[in-house]
């Protein structure tokens, strides 16, 4: 059996009661931690809290060498853990077709995303938000400024008045997390009257942050720890732009537009 467990948003309480259950019971437990990670503790803490022993695997380990969580797995009951739901923004289908061809047992234990957390946390409905995208550091796509292809998503939604939820570059083995300034920084370079942004950090911790104004303004703040995330507002149901002026601050002139 191999059992993909989300391990939520923040620390080793995050999971929920069902995933806790699989994984203290498990023979083998295997994790990645390069694609995010719960900045509230650490894989040594995880391991200490659950009282299991856990093998981290790089990306290489995962995707292109996964035998040894497989041969787990077909001897016995592993688990494979993620921060967030790993089959989200975080997938691993093909870590599970690979143990189906194998005729290995699998299951998904789900937990907390940053999607669900922005929707909840902004009061922005969920069903209102189109296509995401992430914003990579530029130096990270051999470019300047965004990519096309973000700013393209981000004006697809627009245009059709849905949100956009943009995830920020995350490079978790170098300790490097895209800060909501940066972002908005970036992004507002490439609108005249620069549109409304929502910042959302430190999603499923005690003290989150949700913030709202003009992408130029949020630019210039420093929000904190990470992790961060950016929302572009498309157009606001009444109750949406309540929420933002109350949850998250936004001015009403700013809403007004």
């Amino acid at each position: 059996m191999l059992t993909f467990i989300g391990l939520g948003l923040y620390d080793e309480h995050s999971i929920t009661v069902e995933g806790q259950q699989a994984l203290r019971s498990a023979d083998d437990v295997f994790a990645e931690f390069y694609t995010s990670r719960l900045i509230g503790t650490s894989v040594e803490d995880l391991a200490s809290y659950h009282d299991v022993s856990i093998t981290v695997r790089d990306r290489a380990g995962v995707e292109q060498e996964p035998a040894p969580i497989l041969d787990a797995a077909q001897r016995g009951d592993a688990v494979f853990v993620a921060a967030g739901d790993t089959m989200i923004s975080t997938t691993h289908v093909d870590l599970r077709l690979r143990a189906h061809e194998r005729d290995i047992e699998t299951r998904v234990i789900h937990a907390p995303t940053a999607e669900t957390a922005a929707s909840s946390l902004t009061g922005l409905q969920n069903y209102r938000f189109g296509k995401a995208t992430t914003l990579p550091f530029p130096w990270a796509h051999g470019g300047d400024g965004v990519p096309e292809s973000v700013v393209d998503t981000i004006e697809d939604n627009r245009d059709r008045g849905l949100h956009t939820l943009v995830y920020l570059d995350i490079k978790a083995e170098a300790g490097e997390y895209m800060r909501a300034g940066t972002g908005a920084k970036l992004l507002s370079e490439h609108w005249d009257g620069t549109p409304l942004g929502v910042v959302v950090a430190r999603a499923g911790s005690p003290d989150p942050f949700v913030g709202a104004d003009r992408l130029e303004t949020l630019a210039e703040f420093d929000f904190g720890e990470p992790l961060h995330l950016l929302v572009i507002p498309g157009d606001l149901h009444h109750i949406e732009a309540d929420a933002l002026r109350e949850l998250a601050g936004a001015p009403a002139e700013v809403l007004s537009e």
